[in-house]
């Protein structure tokens, strides 16, 4: 049999292989139970949360933060409605004077 087939046959599976690897979950196809499930079993994710948005989610509790940002409450459409997930923000710190 021929290298070439071979080669560009393995190349297509290698490609395809690492396209679907790095597949960005979507929120807005999970219920809010999965999403915060995914979240709390890969501690920090890349979701898309909109047709051309996306961010970084994290746990609650955990060191996934870069300092000084700290887990802040925020929220993403699901399939069951709003959900409320965690994302790194700097605090602010609004004494009074």
């Amino acid at each position: 049999m021929p290298a070439r087939p071979i080669v560009s046959t393995a190349a297509a599976i290698l490609l395809g292989a690492t396209s679907m690897a790095y597949a960005r979950p979507d929120a807005r196809t999970m219920t809010c139970e999965q999403t915060q499930q995914l979240i709390q079993s890969r501690r920090a994710i890349v979701l898309t949360t909109g047709r051309n948005t996306y961010d970084r989610y994290v746990r609650q509790y955990g060191n996934e933060c870069d300092w000084p940002d700290v887990p802040v409450a925020s929220y993403v459409r699901t399939l069951d409605g709003q959900c409320r997930v965690h994302r790194c923000e700097e605090p602010v710190f609004d004494f009074p004077d």
